[in-house]
């Protein structure tokens, strides 16, 4: 074999083993912030919840129940953006919790954040949490975010959620998503002051009112179908300090259960993220091949075994620390190449929705392109 083959059959290998070494530890579990039950009631009056909810009469009474043991003196402000359940009915029923009725949705808007506009006009606090209508927060969890923000002194603190595994599919692709988002968005990078990267995680966003009003949103990013990630830029562009992190005290409560669930929750915004450009999701697609595909191949090779099983084992340590943060068996790192297939093909399903003239489908609505 020339030097240029032994060069190729060494990619794999590099690219891992570069993955693994690089400082700001993408792969890594580090950023976190737990629930604390011995918060005790903590006082929380500085700060108003703003929920986001269409149809959400199945979820909501647990989302609101877990605001209950948070702490005293929370305000909760739930916008109905035009449900055709009971979500209304049933927030409505909860102590401190003040119901919006929304207004239909205006063209050029995207309906989470339409539904965030109608509802900051109403927050009196100097702190706003942006909570999605099917996140519940364990107990003890908001006093250790306020904590962290207050210690950091931050402006802008979100908290990636613990997403549901109740099915072989979301075991072998849920704690990926996170997983992969983390290596898009290095958290050692984004939350330091380099403009380079910033990131949030939209289900659970404590801010500062102020920083909301000075980043002009929601008005300025409403077409944003990554809506997290476009606030935490103009956040940070605005001159403050943001922070993102793990948690197992954010509970998603989204049952996905099958692969087509997760399907379309990737697909919506996968190609989005590439920015809707056909040369980069080629270049993610060649990638993936080489990380992923090549060491097999070199595998069969007398000469290549080695190279392919450096780096197979570098890939697989790259994934222990997220399978261990979720208490999940290590063996499921084997499968790594597998759930790599299947979210490169997500990514190939949400370019041919966005080529068809469909830029999104979520919550019953349509954004075309």
């Amino acid at each position: 074999m020339g030097i240029v083959g032994w060069i190729a059959a060494s990619l794999p290998a590099l690219m891992w083993i570069g993955l693994l070494l690089t400082p700001w530890r993408a792969w890594s579990t580090r950023e976190r912030i737990e629930a604390d039950p011995q918060a005790g009631s903590a006082d929380l009056a500085q700060i108003t919840v703003l929920i986001p909810a269409r149809n959400e009469a199945d979820v909501i009474g647990l989302t609101l129940s877990g605001l209950q043991t948070q702490g005293t003196g929370l305000q909760v402000i739930v916008v109905d953006d035009q449900s055709t359940d009971d979500t209304a009915k049933i927030a409505a029923s909860f102590p401190n919790v003040r119901v919006i009725t929304g207004q239909p949705l205006p063209q050029g808007w995207a309906g989470k954040l339409w539904a965030l506009e109608q509802g900051k006009a109403q927050v009196q606090t100097p702190m706003t949490l942006l909570l999605d209508a099917d996140i519940q927060l364990q107990p003890g969890l908001l006093p250790a975010l306020l904590a962290h923000k207050q210690h950091e002194n931050r402006q802008f603190v979100s908290l990636m959620a613990d997403l549901r595994r109740t099915s072989f599919w979301d075991r072998l692709l849920l704690p990926a998503f996170v997983y992969y988002f983390k290596l898009i968005y290095p958290f050692a990078i984004s939350n330091s002051a380099s403009r380079l990267v910033a990131a949030a995680a939209g289900g659970c966003i404590l801010v500062d009112t102020e920083a909301l009003q000075r980043a002009g949103a929601f008005a300025s990013l409403r077409d944003a179908l990554i809506d997290d990630c476009t606030l935490a830029r103009q956040v940070k562009n605005a001159g403050y300090r943001i922070w993102l992190g793990l948690s197992r005290g954010v509970v998603s409560l989204r049952p996905y259960g099958n692969l087509g669930s997760i399907h379309d929750m990737v697909a919506r915004s996968a190609f989005t993220q590439l920015g809707y450009s056909t040369l980069l999701l080629v270049v993610v697609t060649v990638l993936f091949a080489i990380a992923y595909g090549l060491p097999f191949a070199l595998l069969a090779s007398p000469a290549t075994w080695r190279l392919g099983l450096i780096a197979l084992v570098a890939m697989m340590l790259s994934y222990l620390p997220m399978l261990r943060y979720y208490h999940m068996r290590l063996a499921w790192a084997l499968l790594l190449p597998v759930t790599a297939a299947l979210y490169l093909g997500m990514t190939w399903s949400s370019a041919i929705r966005y080529w068809r003239g469909v830029r999104s489908r979520w919550k019953d609505r349509t954004y075309s392109t």
